[in-house]
């Protein structure tokens, strides 16, 4: 099997490809979320009401990759990734003409749907095309870039909000995800390793009842909807206490704050080259401290300590992700992969849309200090899932590095 070289022209170009593919998909699905006070002042309904523009669109995203699987598998990775950002682009846009919330929230879910072929296919692609000895810093550059788009998307719509409408916010935003789709779809190379497989029902099943049995990556599913659940409640309801005394911020301010989540961003890739070297479990157990202690700086009153807490948080969950979404492509053997990614991200998105939601209960009965304690009782059942997958590994007799050339895959579906 020939793999793309790191440094040659077509690496660069997945590099490209895989930073517009993923800001484009989170811009689209995290644009906005800064508006969700004002969707509740606005409509005149609650904070958990108000959330579902964000938790509706993942829930359907989720429920979509496991069906994105099976049409990829046949119809090829590249294709199924460019129609899917395109089609996203152009409900974002008509999203903007919405007449009421009822509207908006079924742009929204069709936007889940039409969005969710890249998410599901993009690190099948990268296991297949990368040599296992590098994935982990490509899938780095892939999660560093769903920060960069939830940045630029919460920045563009929280600031044009302020100056015209949110109306105008989600317009321009669509626009410019319609542009970066066109140049992902040009600039992506086409598979090389990639073999289509005849379209069938039968097929999907069998992908789909395989990821499920593995214990190893049920693990990793269920952290990932952990983790994002807990990362997700956290930042759909910062914008309550930021807007409020003692900090009093303004829609743009709180947009901008989110540069937290950019400045996060380099663990994905660092983490991504540290798995090159370093047990991945460790290093799970070192992103869930910086998680935990990011969160709990947010209780605090002075601002400067809640940004840092802000940085460090979303810090400790991008590195988690790029670590746990990494693993389950190498612990998969080929004919799985795009099955048991599909069931990583459908986990994943679900506990974003789930805990997500269920976060606005916590503040609307305790406040911030709620939806802290719920992120710190996620904290802990992700570290006792951690450690179950690390008994199930050591049990397994493989080696607690994690290392691809040292990891054996699960038997073929």
């Amino acid at each position: 099997m020939s793999y793309i070289r790191v440094g040659s022209p077509e690496y660069r170009r997945i590099f490209i490809s895989m930073l517009l593919g993923s800001t484009v998909t989170f811009a689209i699905l995290y644009g906005p979320q800064t508006l969700i006070h004002t969707f509740s002042e606005s409509f005149g309904i609650s904070p958990s009401t108000a959330s579902f523009t964000v938790s509706f669109p993942t829930f359907t995203l989720a429920v979509s990759m496991l069906f994105v699987a099976v049409f990829s598998n046949a119809w090829g990775r590249k294709k199924i990734m460019g129609i899917s950002l395109l089609s996203a682009s152009v409900l974002n846009i008509l999203s903007a003409f919405s007449p009421g919330f009822q509207t908006l929230i079924v742009l929204r879910v069709l936007q889940g749907f039409a969005m969710a072929g890249f998410p599901a296919i993009a690190v099948t692609y990268l296991s297949e095309e990368i040599s296992p000895s590098h994935l982990g810093r490509i899938v780095g550059i892939y999660v560093g870039g769903s920060a960069i788009g939830a940045f630029i998307g919460r920045v563009i719509v929280s600031t044009l909000t302020d100056f015209f409408s949110w109306n105008v916010a989600l317009l321009a935003l669509g626009v410019i995800n319609l542009v970066c789709s066109l140049f992902f779809f040009i600039c992506l190379p086409e598979s090389k390793n990639f073999k289509s497989t005849r379209f069938s029902f039968a097929n999907w099943a069998t992908g789909i009842t395989n990821g499920l049995k593995e214990k190893r990556l049920l693990l990793l599913y269920i952290i990932g909807f952990v983790m994002l659940g807990a990362y997700v409640a956290l930042f759909n309801y910062i914008g309550f206490l930021l807007s409020k005394p003692p900090y009093l911020l303004s829609q743009t301010l709180i947009g901008l704050l989110f540069i937290c989540q950019l400045a996060g961003s380099w663990s994905s890739y660092s983490f991504g080259q540290l798995t090159e070297k370093f047990s991945r479990t460790r290093l799970l157990f070192l992103a869930i401290a910086m998680f935990l202690a990011g969160a709990l700086m947010t209780l605090s009153s002075h601002i400067l300590v809640l940004i840092l807490g802000l940085i460090l948080f979303a810090s400790g969950f991008l590195a988690s992700h790029s670590i746990a979404s990494g693993w389950v492509g190498i612990l998969s053997p080929p004919p799985l992969k795009a099955y048991s990614s599909s069931l990583y991200l459908l986990f994943y998105y679900t506990g974003s849309s789930v805990i997500g939601w269920s976060g606005g209960l916590f503040f609307s009965s305790y406040g911030w200090n709620g939806v802290i304690f719920l992120v710190c009782a996620l904290t802990v059942i992700t570290v006792l899932l951690i450690l179950a997958l690390h008994r199930t590994l050591r049990s397994a007799k493989l080696a607690s590095t994690g290392k691809p050339e040292q990891i054996t895959p699960v038997s073929n579906p």
